[in-house]
């Protein structure tokens, strides 16, 4: 590598426009950016000449790059505003309010705004990377393509005046997240090539699934109304479809024990059949899907890292053939023999880089002084960037008196903070303690004179030790410390809340009970925020090795998953896209509808009696949070029981047709009922056990 052979993509030296200053400048623009891209881990194929490498940089600035996420951002937020509109206080459908729907071209004009943007973003990439590496580059041709889709339909929603049944760009919006993000490319590359060991692990799912369900209706087959196996088959494997996903619920174990209790309940032996299919189906087959996942993404994970390696060594190599070839033509050394420090040095100073990685690439670029660098000294300069820099706190102030400098020693040692937090830990327990003993008491019979004195004690500890904190670190010492900015911010807005609190109410006296106003008191504000002063427990994380180990494990894993969010953020949008599509409006309230039973007959654990309504798919808001209690697996047997019945053929029709979409009586199961006052209070499974009876 000690050689300088030119790279295809840089500009032959001879080739540069004529003017030796001109030749010089691009040569320094083009290093400039290979070190960028080395650094972003971006791929070097793209245009080199003068006007296409200001483009280049300012597109990829910091301004530019944030316009771009605020764009997509606006288009993936006009979901809660635009019609149906997520604008209620509630989802539930007993007390939500008509919500506010925006004219006709308001969220329109946005998104032909955000779209305009988007047309731009993929005009700039394609003219950059050049038309032969667009018609290689697939993301980009979809890019085009959706955007194209998108444009058309926002067209016909305009001509219909904003009352299509189905707008199709919704469903492609969260494309523009994906597109703007190499990680999820990446992810959902590796995902693509799962596809085949995963396919072969759910077709053994299916077998198992299939093979149990007929194996189960062939079991319990009993005639006798009281017996355990009729009543199995009664309430679980009435029929195919009901066996099937009573056993696809029970390999979620979301139904488990309650499927096996009928049959159980009349002879242990039913127990193997339940106990079988779990152990094959939860404990191995799903286990093992997930271990061929984690393996394939270990696997794609290392062969990332390895490109973008590859990537970062290819720009670093890019840039020092373009200063090699300056070091050639200036005739400061033969050919091959490196590249001078003051050009790197030069080039340092124009690149986009933290301050602290730059400010250590320059102190190591200055130990060369006038001598020229090899390749291999030029690829070790920018090891820099995988290494953590630590800061230098700011000096202490300096005290002359010997009382002072005692004081300052003291406050500014970690013992202080210990004290601190055993202060917070004592203010956390007097007001769970008083939480505990006004439990059952009404808020205007609760006298508060006591844990209003507490309260003042503790805030004005607080503030003395921000003061004495600021004494002893000085103010630039102070701000260094993040959790020195909580306390002193959390502290701010307890004095301005206390004060405010003796204001208006005065100070703490027997049978002090500071009044209602608006939905929280001035005094419940500074309780709540006295909550937060458990965050300052967290400061103790680095003193103890192992927690210190788990904590900075756990934010790594917060960091390398994003990209994995963005796909969750994919995949819930689409989703609820989907699903308000479908099974918009078809739950409820109750007494609307012949379907919508109210509490006091409605089956014991069923979406009726456990008062579900708020999970509905009428708008975006309410779909994300219906989607994430489904994806919780916990009762989502209960949602998908509820949606099969409103949504079903026949839901659509009133009057004499809902008969028709239960069981024939000869058949159909047996409605278990509840008791209301005692199924109020305890989870539904135990309901479903203790305070219910078939009718």
């Amino acid at each position: 590598m000690g050689a300088c052979h030119m790279v295809p993509l840089v500009t032959d030296v001879s080739s540069l426009p004529a003017g030796a200053e001109a030749r010089r400048a691009l040569c320094f623009d083009q290093a400039v950016v290979f070190i960028e891209d080395a650094i972003q881990y971006r791929s070097i194929h793209h245009r080199v000449d003068s006007s296409s490498l200001r483009l280049y940089r300012w597109y990829y600035s910091d301004a530019c790059q944030w316009i771009l996420s605020l764009t997509i951002f606006l288009i993936l937020f006009l979901a809660f505003i635009e019609t149906p509109s997520s604008l209620t206080r509630t989802a539930d459908v007993r007390y939500r309010s008509a919500p506010w729907q925006p004219p006709c071209g308001l969220t329109e004009s946005i998104e032909l705004l955000c779209l305009l943007v988007f047309v731009a973003d993929v005009s700039v990439k394609s003219y950059l990377v050049g038309w032969a590496e667009f018609w290689k580059n697939l993301w980009l041709q979809a890019y085009l393509l959706v955007l194209v889709v998108s444009l058309l339909d926002w067209t016909v929603s305009l001509s219909l005046v904003c009352q299509e049944p189905l707008r199709v760009r919704r469903l492609l919006r969260p494309f523009f997240l994906m597109q703007n993000s190499s990680m999820m490319k990446k992810t959902l590359k590796c995902i693509r090539r799962s596809l085949p060991e995963m396919a072969s692990v759910l077709l053994l799912l299916a077998l198992h699934l299939c093979l149990f369900t007929m194996f189960g209706m062939l079991l319990f087959t009993g005639e006798k109304k009281d017996d355990g196996q009729a009543q199995e088959r009664l309430t679980y494997f009435r029929n195919l479809p009901e066996a099937l996903t009573s056993l696809l619920v029970l390999l979620t174990t979301a139904n488990n024990p309650d499927v096996m209790i009928p049959a159980y309940s009349k002879h242990r032996a039913y127990a193997v059949f339940f106990v079988v299919f779990t152990l094959i189906g939860s404990l191995f087959l799903m286990n093992l899907l997930t271990a061929i996942i984690y393996n394939q993404f270990r696997g794609y994970l290392m062969k990332s890292l390895q490109t973008s390696l590859l990537r970062r060594r290819l720009g670093t190599w890019a840039a020092y053939q373009v200063l090699c070839s300056l070091s050639a033509e200036g005739g400061a050394a033969a050919q091959g023999v490196g590249v001078k420090a003051q050009d790197v040095l030069q080039v340092l100073h124009k690149v986009q880089l933290a301050g602290s990685h730059k400010q250590a690439i320059v102190e190591k670029l200055r130990s060369y002084g006038g001598d020229m660098m090899s390749a291999d000294e030029f690829q070790k300069l920018f090891h820099e960037f995988d290494k953590r820099v630590i800061k230098q706190h700011p000096p202490r102030p300096e005290y002359r008196s010997p009382f002072l400098r005692s004081a300052q020693f003291l406050f500014s040692h970690r013992y202080f903070d210990y004290l601190g937090n055993l202060v917070a830990l004592g203010n956390l327990v007097s007001i769970c303690v008083f939480l505990v003993r006004d439990a059952d008491v009404l808020p205007g019979d609760r006298d508060d004179f006591v844990l209003g004195i507490l309260n003042c004690i503790f805030i004005l500890y607080y503030l003395l030790e921000m003061l004495l904190k600021l004494f002893a670190l000085g103010l630039r010492g102070y701000l260094v410390f993040l959790s020195n900015v909580f306390d002193g911010l959390l502290t701010i807005v307890l004095l301005v809340l206390e004060i405010s609190t003796l204001a208006v109410y005065r100070f703490p006296h027997p049978g002090w009970k500071p009044e209602m106003v608006g939905l929280l008191s001035l005094w419940d504000m500074t309780r709540l925020v006295n909550m937060l002063i458990v965050f300052r427990f967290l400061r103790i994380i680095p003193s103890m090795k192992l927690m210190a180990v788990v904590a900075s494990t756990i934010l790594d894993l917060i960091k390398n998953m994003r990209a994995f969010g963005g796909i969750l953020v994919v995949v819930y949008y689409v989703f609820a896209i989907v699903g308000i599509s479908l099974f918009r409006g078809v739950v409820v309230a109750p007494g609307n509808s012949s379907l919508a039973l109210d509490n006091g007959s409605a089956p014991c654990g069923s979406f009726e009696q456990l008062e579900y309504w708020p999970n509905n798919f009428d708008d975006f808001a309410a779909a994300l949070i219906t989607l994430w209690d489904v994806m919780v697996v916990n009762n989502w047997q209960v949602f998908l029981d509820a949606y099969r019945r409103y949504a079903g053929p026949t839901s659509s029709t009133s009057g004499t047709a809902a008969v028709t979409c239960s069981p024939s009586p000869e058949t159909r199961r047996p409605p278990i009922r509840c008791l209301w006052s005692s199924c109020s209070g305890t989870s539904w499974r135990s309901r479903r056990r203790r305070s219910c009876w078939r009718s």
